[in-house]
């Protein structure tokens, strides 16, 4: 059964049964393998992109890390200036030794300050995980 439409064409009927209309078969796999096609084109590109993401990404970590490794080492020189300057100028004071001892203990003094509060934040984190084991052993 076929009707014409307006441009004077045989149109199919929609009713009529797909295994009676083998263009409609023939378009819809065409249609299917064309969508896979194009997944499988997308899929490659996004890889693609992803992986030109990650290698910009890897080299600009790069260059920032040996940045900040330069800036600590041109700080770890800076205080290495201002412990000696701090020496010299309490040389006058206090004699060479007694200078030292002052410059050495006020840094050891700082490292065990720093050293504390890292203790304290490592211990809060450990009884962090043990109260997280304790009540999922409870459960």
């Amino acid at each position: 059964m076929t009707n014409s439409n307006h441009s004077g064409e045989p149109e199919n009927d929609a009713n009529e049964p797909i295994e009676e209309r083998p263009e409609l078969d023939r378009s819809l796999q065409a249609d299917v393998n064309a969508l896979i096609d194009d997944g499988k084109t997308y899929v490659e590109a996004e890889l693609a992109f992803q992986k030109s993401r990650i290698s910009l990404a890897a080299n600009r970590s790069k260059s920032g890390v040996i940045y900040i490794l330069a800036a600590l080492a041109f700080l770890h020189l800076a205080l290495i200036g201002a412990v000696i300057g701090g020496i010299i100028t309490l040389i006058p004071l206090m004699g060479p030794g007694g200078a030292t001892l002052a410059v050495v203990g006020g840094l050891l003094i700082g490292v065990a300050a720093f050293l504390w509060m890292a203790r304290a934040k490592f211990l809060s984190l450990s009884n962090a995980f043990k109260t997280g084991a304790a009540e999922d052993s409870e459960q």
